[in-house]
């Protein structure tokens, strides 16, 4: 097996759950090899570099080796080598900290976890410095 269409690929090394969603990701122009939007059907090879972009996120995964067949988890490192710069994962970090502070107006209150995490937060700063009455 020397090409494998990218949606197959990106299901069976467990990128997206279905196959499906890998091929409306390429669709949606969310996956991209040398920073050009692939179709569905493109073929790809071992050696070529995709890119998925999950916003607010782009990961870099190194195509290995070629299946078409759904595989376990503890195989696909035989198959795909993660190459996501560390940027990536700090800008995740972010959106993970700050996701539950800026809450949209409407969405309800908090959780009891989403209160915990955010008291956390905030007791890490020392807020009584501040004139609130200015």
């Amino acid at each position: 097996m020397n090409e494998v269409r990218i949606d197959k690929w990106m299901w069976a090394v467990r990128i997206f759950k279905t196959r499906t969603v890998a091929l409306d990701a390429c669709k949606k122009g969310r996956v991209l090899i040398d920073n050009v939007s692939v179709k569905p059907s493109r073929m790809i090879r071992v050696g070529d570099v995709v890119q998925v972009r999950k916003p607010p996120v782009t990961f870099s995964f190194k195509v290995l080796g070629l299946s078409d067949k759904r595989m376990g988890a503890k195989l696909v490192p035989q198959f795909m080598e993660n190459v996501t710069p560390p940027e990536q994962y700090e800008i995740l970090e972010l959106n993970k900290i700050s996701g539950f502070v800026d809450r949209q107006r409407g969405t309800g209150r908090p959780t009891k976890k989403e209160r915990r995490d955010l008291d956390q937060f905030t007791d890490k700063f020392d807020f009584d410095e501040f004139d609130w009455d200015e």
